[in-house]
């Protein structure tokens, strides 16, 4: 029997000024803007950027290749997921998974799921939701899949 075990941390992150990241957090290979808060528990991977002023709370996982804009709010909780298993199964090939753009100023409520997709500037993605397609929209958006409530 082997167990083979792997250190939490902070591993080759750029960072700007004036960032926080509470412990335990496991980000690698990634960019954090100034003035960025991370909770605990929180884990970003390579090729993912989060942009200045944005705030990711506990327990949220950001996968490979994931650009969250300026002035977000990532609620406690929320993953972002890239790989489709269209083949029935996780692809191990990163050129196969999806991109996922977060605009501006955009708030996504605790337990959402964002799969490959673009959301556009001032955007509100309600606790729960599931989004599954781009939003092109300013509005509020809620539900599995999530749909447009109302505009803002």
């Amino acid at each position: 029997m082997g167990i083979t075990t792997r250190e939490v941390g902070l591993i080759d992150v750029q960072a700007g000024e004036n960032v926080t990241v509470v412990q335990p957090s496991n980000l690698y290979g990634c960019r954090l803007g100034d003035n960025v808060f991370i909770g605990s528990f929180v884990e970003i991977q390579k090729n993912s950027a989060v942009g200045r002023r944005s705030r990711i709370q506990s327990h949220a996982f950001i996968c490979e290749f994931v650009e969250i804009g300026e002035d977000c709010f990532i609620g406690h909780g929320v993953m972002f997921a890239n790989d489709m298993f269209s083949d029935g199964g996780p692809n191990p090939d990163p050129a196969s998974w999806g991109k996922i753009r977060i605009g501006n100023g955009v708030s996504i409520g605790s337990g959402a799921t964002i799969l490959a997709v673009s959301v556009c500037d001032g955007v509100v993605i309600g606790a729960g939701a599931v989004v599954t397609k781009d939003i092109v929209r300013r509005g509020i958006y809620a539900g599995n899949p999530a749909r447009l409530i109302r505009d803002l």
